[in-house]
């Protein structure tokens, strides 16, 4: 019997107030999207990161009859000098492995990362890319001692180093992901403050029949559960909606980016479900928590 009344009264609080609780919903459902995509956008840098690391190189591309440096002399790179690079690059401490990728192997590899660009597959012929070493690093963060060591050697048209690449391309998916966490956290405190009205105004119209509930001897807990679960009914709701729309975002956003982009590693349907369910708790438990403290400070019983 108190079970029914309960829901008799959730359901009446969301009728007299069906416009607010829609209100309530779409926000709640659009702060927890935000929120949940925030969080994607995060586990996908922290993903490619990781994956990333583990692959950073330094490449030293090689003279060639095309390169641009004036140290070059439009001439190849001899076989005495490569050696004589290789051999001193594994005396380094801070080298793992070296590896010489002449043009031939570099074009394949060109031909295997951009499989799907055709335009620049038919423009780009063996040769176009230089032959290089390829340094693998005991620790990525230590590539100045290799690029100091190799920079100004005859034979040597110019270092790149990998990391520095990367470090650009997570600082604006870094910045991507905290812009998106700021807009939520803006659509959460927009979320509370309409949860806190619509709770206020649900008791204010109900302030007879909790009156006479307190009269009767009813706990204040008892009185102020529908109004919790209402709260939490509207978060559930609007979870759900951001729900699907985090589908999306995993569909239309992350996976076109690792699509587009070759630094990104592929975000699972795990984790994206994780962090659902992770924001749809989120979003349940605080209209709970707004509609208490509401009730605590505005109801008077």
């Amino acid at each position: 019997m108190r079970a029914q009344f309960v829901l008799q009264e959730i359901w009446i609080g969301l009728r007299r107030n069906l416009t607010m609780s829609i209100s309530l919903v779409i926000t709640v459902a659009i702060a927890m999207a935000l929120f949940g995509t925030g969080l994607l956008i995060n586990k996908q840098v922290s993903n490619s990161t990781s994956y990333w690391n583990g692959k950073i190189e330094v490449s030293i591309f090689l003279c060639s009859k095309s390169s641009s440096n004036p140290n070059c002399n439009k001439t190849e790179a001899t076989p005495d000098q490569i050696s004589g690079i290789q051999a001193d690059l594994q005396k380094l401490p801070q080298v793992l492995k070296v590896e010489h990728e002449t043009k031939e192997v570099a074009y394949q590899r060109f031909r295997d990362q951009f499989s799907n660009t055709p335009g620049m597959l038919q423009s780009t012929k063996v040769g176009d890319i230089p032959e290089s070493l390829r340094v693998k690093l005991k620790n990525p963060s230590e590539y100045k001692a290799v690029i100091a060591a190799v920079s100004t050697r005859p034979g040597v048209d110019q270092v790149v180093n990998e990391q520095e690449i990367l470090k650009k391309f997570f600082r604006i998916l870094t910045g991507l992901q905290w812009a998106a966490l700021l807009i939520a956290g803006i659509q959460v405190i927009a979320a509370v403050l309409i949860v806190g009205n619509t709770i206020r105004l649900s008791a204010f119209n109900r302030r007879r029949e909790t009156g006479i509930m307190r009269l009767v001897g009813a706990s204040n807990m008892y009185i102020q559960l529908p109004f919790i679960l209402e709260g939490a009914i509207a978060g559930l709701v609007g979870g759900m909606l951001a729900a699907v729309m985090l589908v999306g975002s995993k569909i239309f956003l992350i996976d076109r980016l690792q699509g587009n982009l070759a630094f990104a590693s592929q975000l699972g349907w795990g984790s994206v479900v994780g962090i659902i369910v992770f924001s749809v708790c989120v979003g349940v438990l605080l209209c709970a928590l707004a509609s208490f403290l509401t009730l605590r400070r505005y109801l008077k019983i």
